[in-house]
């Protein structure tokens, strides 16, 4: 029987990459232009597969919208491969939501045009979440194929005991942390392993040599996978004529121009039982370590804190809310939803969120970024308007000034809120601008407290009142200019449960009472203290503290370290024969900003003198593409002063301390991180991951070389033994490291580089990052390991801000003070609150946090029992029950 060769056409197509953005756009116009007349006027041409994402179809077609007839013609026919995802996604470093939705948005696409393939495809991906098995069986797919992540073992196809992450095949089950499994289908010779196949005779015979003997080496059937094409590789016109010609020269062999579902259908039918299995994440752990380009984490970093803010926008604020007002109005924004999901979603391709492409591309991706961002704060205010008109006020004061906070996130949560609260409005129809402002500004202000619906006075601090301009736009008329009196409240929220609202009240008083209390209780080496926590702050800005409820010190967190960097968006690479600055040991200023009963604000301020680049020879390495292993460059021997100033925040009964760092960078080719040594022995480490807390090994496998080990997060890093554990939580801060020196966690800041890298030299100014940057961060602690999910959940929580909104005294069919959906889970993780596409269902979402069966309960007043669905919100024939097994992600719905 004749070995089968199964040619696939295809480009692996970077919208955006080392060329910006419509520079790619225009080629991809001729390579579709291409694709259709090959389409029609070669019936030896079997398909082009079509990267795996149906954006690109928009893409064509916003340039050729006279081609649509011919767009779904290419696909009825079989000639055009679509699907099934919206965009080919960095997966490590966008949301567990964000993966989905390019899921659902890539199946609504596809179902425009015809049927997707049925391929989980990541070709590029810069390593593969641990629960893609899991997720691609809950969207209908059986089978994953990716490039990166797995060292492919040739030799006797024989693989080392000692290695998980190896394969003696290209095909090799992957099984997920919950015990799910594909097929896994391995690039080992790269997607481009057929490119441009020769059609004539002795380069063909050479070809075919060489490349059949690679893909034997490692395929563990006879069905050979050659994938004719890669980064934005034109269409070979030729290659039916190339493929007659390799049948002739070869006959021991048959060779097919072919796709994706007949090329995995024909090799199923012949797999042997024992493939073997890897599982998890595959991130590449035992090669050499220097190119998992894992430090694209860190790259351009204003990218992730802006991804983030939109995520938590659209996930946690947004669609809850929206959901929580389809109650009131039967109403709900899907259009407008898939819009910011899409401008979102343009920014999470590989080359783009990773921050590793020219400054061009990047800069495009800020207004995208802006832009989703805005159309999830207006439908997030209109469905805030709807709900506070509907909550009963009734029960304050007619002089009261009532404000309703709504906690959108899954979780209880305690934070300070901020409120500008109008006291006193003048429209413009009644007088002159600058005459209105001015008789606000000099009117009498009454003394103010704040209450809740039961009449108990809330610790608040109340600012001075300030007057500006403000407007009103009605559905119904013109727009209202006015002007206003406004005072600023900040009051602590305390134990807000998930999904739930609280209504308080400004209201005035005669005898405003203080609360008396103060966590600062030594002014001398300034030392905090609350109910779980001794927080001293040292001379030099680090913090010793100790955890009350265990009894463990921790010094010297808060270290800044600094070192320089001459590798490139992908890869940090320190210069050799240069060690750390550290700020330990400087003298560093440190004042009270705020001192109240439930919260406690310090100013630390430091001054690090730092190497202003890298010395000059960095430049004419890069210019030479001499290999960043192998650059000689070190740092310059000027020095310039960095001033970083972090705002530390205590609060009552707390044993989470905030933090916000502000600096103006000036330096290049530099990385700067913050060290939190913990001296807790333990081997692993976890970390918020993709629908997974993983648990990762603090060590390198043994053929690592790179002398840093980066790793991926999105909300925490956790480091614990039986007794006790630090969360050091983020916001967009996605690059950690475990430092063997005291089990340190540190989280980078920022990283300064100068060049894109990879196989050229394309320089980037702008991802030097210079100009003012503020980072957000904590870190909290707990006692016995179970109780780190707490902290876990307390991370998530901060990331998602409370949502604020004025209102008057009114009846209301809404309780001042209820809770829309109840979640109870220690270990459960809420991802989702949204309406199903066809309004039927409100769709919940989320993952057991724990590798053990864990109990969850999700309920809505009204609500009869909800049903399972998959990733794809279609409902499925089994029970909702309370037991999440390990690592499950669990879809639920609620009938509407």
């Amino acid at each position: 029987m004749k070995k089968k060769v199964y040619i696939i056409s295809h480009s692996h197509w970077d919208r955006e990459w080392y060329m910006p953005y419509e520079q790619h756009h225009m080629r991809l116009v001729e390579l579709l232009d291409d694709i259709l007349e090959l389409a029609e006027t070669d019936p030896d041409f079997n398909s082009f597969h079509l990267d795996g994402q149906t954006i690109i179809l928009d893409d064509y077609l916003q340039v050729r919208p006279e081609k649509k007839s011919a767009v779904q013609k290419a696909i009825t026919d079989g000639k055009l491969r679509i699907g099934p995802f919206y965009i080919l996604q960095d997966d490590f470093l966008i949301s567990s939501e964000s993966n989905v939705r390019n899921m659902l948005i890539g199946k609504k696409d596809s179902e425009k045009w015809g049927p997707a393939v049925k391929l989980g495809y990541f070709p590029d991906t810069f390593g593969n979440m641990g629960q893609t098995p899991q997720m691609m069986q809950q969207a209908g797919l059986d089978a994953a194929a990716f490039g990166r992540g797995v060292k492919p073992v040739g030799f006797n196809n024989e693989v080392l005991e000692d290695e998980n992450y190896t394969s003696q095949y290209s095909e090799m089950w992957w099984q997920g942390p919950d015990g799910s499994t594909v097929l896994g289908l391995l690039f080992a010779n790269w997607y481009s392993n057929g490119n441009e196949i020769p059609a004539e005779k002795e380069a063909a015979l050479a070809f075919w040599t060489q490349k059949l003997a690679e893909a034997e080496k490692f395929a563990s059937t006879d069905h050979l996978l050659m994938m004719n094409g890669v980064d934005h590789q034109p269409v070979q016109k030729d290659v039916t004529k190339a493929i007659a010609l390799a049948n002739e020269l070869f006959p021991e062999y048959e060779f097919i121009h072919s796709n994706f579902d007949e090329y995995l259908q024909q090799m199923r039918q012949d797999l042997p039982e024992k493939v073997g299995t890897v599982h998890g994440e595959l991130t590449s752990q035992e090669t050499d370590g220097w190119f998992t380009l894992a430090n694209t984490a860190s790259a351009r970093v204003y990218l992730k804190q802006w991804n983030t803010k939109v995520e938590r926008q659209l996930e946690n604020v947004t669609e809850p809310l929206a959901a929580m007002a389809y109650e009131l109005t039967q109403d709900y924004p899907h259009d407008q939803l898939e819009y910011a999901w899409k401008l979102l979603l343009q920014n999470h391709p590989h080359d783009s969120i990773c921050g590793c492409s020219v400054d061009e591309v990047h800069r495009e991706m800020m207004p995208r970024f802006e832009k989703a961002n805005e159309v999830g704060k207006f439908i997030a205010e209109e469905a805030l308007t709807h709900l506070v008109e509907a909550v009963d006020t009734g029960e304050f004061a007619e002089t009261s000034h009532p404000f309703v906070v709504f906690n959108t996130s899954g979780y209880e949560k305690s934070d300070i809120v901020k409120v500008k609260v109008e006291i006193e409005r003048k429209m413009f129809k009644e007088g002159i601008p600058h005459e209105l402002w001015e008789s606000l500004a000099e009117s009498d202000t009454p003394m103010f407290e704040v209450i809740d619906i039961q009449g108990e006075i809330i610790p608040a601090v109340i600012s001075q009142p300030e007057v500006s301009f403000g407007y009103d736009l009605p559905r119904d008329r013109f727009r209202v200019p006015y002007m206003a009196k406004y005072v600023e409240i900040e009051l602590p929220i305390t134990k807000m449960p998930a999904f739930s609202w609280n209504t308080f009240a400004l209201q005035e008083t005669t005898t405003q009472v203080k609360e008396v209390g103060s966590m600062i209780k030594k002014l001398e080496n300034l030392q905090l203290e609350n109910s779980c926590l001794t927080v001293t702050i040292n001379q030099d800005g680090t913090l010793d503290v100790l955890d009350k409820a265990t009894g463990k010190n921790y010094s010297k967190l808060l270290t800044i370290e600094n070192v320089g960097d001459i590798g490139n968006e992908y890869i940090f690479k320190q210069p050799e024969g240069t060690g750390a600055i550290l700020s330990s040991g400087c003298p560093a200023e440190i004042s009270v900003i705020k001192d109240e009963s439930f919260m406690t604000q310090i100013k630390i301020s430091q001054r690090m003198m730092i190497p202003q680049s890298a010395d000059e020879l960095l430049e004419k390495e890069q210019k030479a593409v001499v290999d960043f292993r192998y650059r000689k460059a070190g740092r310059s021997a000027i020095l310039k002063e960095l001033t970083i100033e972090t705002i530390v925040t205590m609060e009552k009964d707390s044993a989470h301390l905030r933090f916000e760092t502000t600096l103006d960078n000036q330096m290049k080719d530099h990385r700067l991180r913050m060290l939190f040594p913990t001296d807790i022995k333990t081997e692993t480490h976890e970390a918020d991951s993709i629908y997974e807390v993983v648990t990762r090994p603090n060590q390198v496998s043994k053929s690592w070389e790179n002398p840093t080990n980066p790793q991926h997060q999105h909300a925490f890093v956790n480091l614990h033994d039986e007794l006790s554990g630090v969360t050091v939580s983020n916001f967009g801060l996605n690059e950690y490291e475990i430092l063997p020196e005291a089990n340190t966690i540190a989280l980078t800041l920022i990283r300064a580089v100068g060049e894109m890298g990879d196989w050229g030299y394309f320089p980037t100014p702008e991802a030097q990052c210079l100009g003012l940057h503020t980072f957000e961060y904590g870190i909290d602690f707990h006692g016995a390991k179970a109780q780190r999910y707490a902290t876990y959940q307390r991370a998530y929580a901060a990331q998602i801000p409370f949502s604020v909104k004025q209102t008057t005294k009114h009846s209301g069919e809404l309780k001042a003070k209820d809770t829309y959906l109840t979640v109870k889970g220690t270990t459960f993780a809420v991802t989702a609150v949204k309406n199903s596409e066809d309004n039927q269902m409100l769709v919940v979402r989320g993952f057991n946090m724990s590798g053990k069966m864990a109990e969850v309960s999700i309920n809505k007043t009204g609500s009869d029992a909800p049903i399972v669905l998959n990733l794809l919100e279609e409902k499925q024939n089994e029970p909702v029950v309370q037991e999440l097994k390990a690592y499950e992600i669990r879809t639920i719905g609620f009938d509407r």
